[in-house]
């Protein structure tokens, strides 16, 4: 049979012809597009294929101490990565890769048989270039480098409570290496560079983007002063055979924090064997009972209410007082039987400082307190950092009033304290705190009435050189002031206090007469002969505090009185002698 369709219908076939003509035009029409006009498609697909970009990693920024002392710097290393696709075809090398890398050769060989369908897998992380360059010398394929950076801290375990530290990925995860992290961090740039489709560098184009590194950044730390409280309070914690402590030293005037160590401590250099209590800084994390250190507030209080002068004077005896169930007592029971307010803090009286508050109100208490900064935010902004609590009442009873005055029933850190006794050494004015290096200090605000605090200063100075006061803390040629305190340590998990465990704290600053440094010592659990305040801390900060005021050039205010011109003229060598 013939097929007349074409003949029949001649329509059908011009209209198949036509569709197929207009296909080739349109394909032909894509083909002159695609290589005249637009060219970007061919080019960007196959630059899809071909054209990869390597990160260019950007460093952190330095972290230098106040004087521009290096404390955390970032040193270039290698990353070794290699593809198990490509290495699976080089078993032969593998005992000799694995030589060169320091690992075992069943252990690389058992990770690259797991990994056996990926592209990539980390060898060896964090090496110097020349560990580096020695793998890359055998030429194995499938072994590619890249360039990293890692955080050396110079100073190692005497900073790192407070610099912290990074990962292996170099972003921070402790101190201020986590507190500033989108100031430390860079930038990572780009490299354009052609690979073939077995991955291998054909062509380096260039610098697709430049990397930016990190800001660098100047904290409020002197080395100096923090060498020198790390070594006291070492050689404390030996010496009193305590299990932890604390030291933090402020600038009255400006709000920097000078120094802060903590221990047992860690060294950020070596991670390998770090013990999470180590990782601690107490001194913005762990919140306590501060004892008698808090007595000099009560007495801004007592005065602040205007019912009580200095010269007012309080019945102790007999060094005991009765409430309800509970029975307030004084360690000390010298000074007689009647105590003027500065006696109250000498001798440390209980029974005293009880009186004052019950007549003043707990209330009253809690407010000054508040202003000085205990139980509230310190505004530092440290990873982890605690508030404390400070507690408040709708009703004060009298055993909660007379817990708070003389300090327990609430709970502090180290640097509220410190932070309450430089707001007393700056004449009532309270400047904000801060861990990087100021410049342009900030504005303060009057947070007790500047007559009161130094009515409190003068007290202070007596609690340390008058008789039966804290001599411990005397610095030679300085006039300083400060207030001991021992508390003990509440049980974990349960109501009540843990026998024969406390902490043995001192608070103050100096010099006296112009006050420019304010130091807190807590030590924990002493196991030595004593645990009082003034027998195990005050120690630390006489020497923490004399040395520091030599270190910054500080004038003594407390030197003796020179001689007279004949009596200078007789004692020179040489002067009425024989010979």
């Amino acid at each position: 049979m013939i097929n007349l369709d074409g003949a029949l219908y001649p329509w059908r076939f011009r209209l198949v012809i036509a569709v197929l003509l207009g296909m080739v035009g349109v394909i032909a029409w894509r083909i002159v597009d695609l290589h005249v006009f637009d060219h970007d498609f061919l080019k960007a697909h196959g630059d899809a294929r071909s054209v990869r970009h390597i990160p260019i990693p950007a460093h952190r920024g330095l972290i230098t101490d106040r004087n521009g002392e290096p404390l955390a710097v970032s040193t270039p290393v290698i990353t070794l990565w290699g593809n198990p696709k490509e290495l699976m075809r080089q078993r032969q090398q593998w005992p000799a890769l694995a030589a060169a890398l320091g690992q075992d050769a069943e252990v690389l060989s058992r990770r690259l048989q797991q990994n056996a369908g990926r592209e990539f897998l980390y060898l060896a992380r964090g090496l110097t270039p020349e560990q580096g360059d020695a793998v890359l010398a055998h030429k194995i394929p499938g072994v590619y480098s890249l360039e990293e950076f890692r955080r050396f801290y110079p100073a190692g375990e005497v900073t790192a409570h407070m610099v912290g530290f990074t990962d292996i990925d170099d972003q921070g995860r402790e101190g201020v290496e986590l507190a500033f992290e989108q100031w430390l961090a860079g930038v990572p740039g780009q490299r354009e560079v052609l690979k073939d489709r077995r991955g291998r560098l054909i062509k380096d184009v260039g610098v697709a983007r430049n990397a930016k590194p990190g800001r660098e950044l100047a904290l409020s730390i002197d080395l100096r002063l923090q060498y020198l409280a790390h070594r006291e309070l070492r050689n404390a914690l030996v010496e009193n055979k305590a299990k932890a402590g604390s030291l933090v030293i402020l600038d009255v005037q400006t709000g920097e924090v000078l120094a802060m160590v903590n221990h047992p401590t860690y060294n950020p250099n070596n991670k390998r064997n770090l013990q999470p209590q180590a990782m601690r800084n107490r001194a913005l994390i762990d919140v306590f009972e501060p004892g008698s250190t808090v007595k000099p507030i009560s007495m801004l209080a007592a005065l602040q209410s205007g019912r009580w002068q200095p010269t007012d004077t309080v019945e102790v005896y007999p060094h005991s007082l009765r409430i309800g169930r509970f029975t307030i007592r004084d360690v000390s029971r010298g000074g007689g039987p009647v105590l003027d307010l500065a006696g109250i803090l000498i001798r440390s009286s209980n029974v005293g400082i009880s009186k004052i508050a019950f007549d003043i109100g707990g209330e009253s208490i809690y407010r000054v307190m508040q202003q000085v900064g205990l139980g509230q935010d310190t505004g530092l902004g440290f990873p982890g950092e605690q508030v404390g609590n400070l507690p408040n009442h709708r009703k004060w009873p009298q055993a909660e009033t007379a817990t708070l005055s003389y300090g327990y029933g609430l709970s502090v850190t180290a640097m509220q304290l410190v932070h309450a006794y430089a707001t007393i050494a700056n004449n009532g004015r309270m400047v904000p705190l801060s861990l990087a290096r100021v410049d342009q200090p900030a504005n303060s605000t009057q947070v007790v009435p500047e007559e009161v605090a130094k009515t409190v200063q003068g007290m202070l100075q007596q609690v340390v050189e008058a008789p039966g006061g804290a001599h411990r803390a005397q610095v030679p040629g300085y006039h300083v002031a400060g207030k001991s305190g021992t508390a003990r340590k509440t049980s974990a998990g349960s109501k009540g206090y843990q026998q024969n465990a406390y902490r043995s704290l001192f608070a103050g600053f100096g010099p006296a007469s112009a006050p420019r440094l304010a130091a807190v010592v807590v030590i924990d659990e002493p196991g030595g002969e004593g645990y009082y305040g003034g027998l195990v801390s005050a120690p630390v900060f006489s020497k923490v505090m004399a040395g520091a005021l030599r270190l910054m050039n500080i004038a003594p205010d407390n030197l003796p009185p020179p001689l007279p011109e004949q009596q200078q003229a007789g004692a020179l060598p040489g002067n009425g002698g024989r010979g």
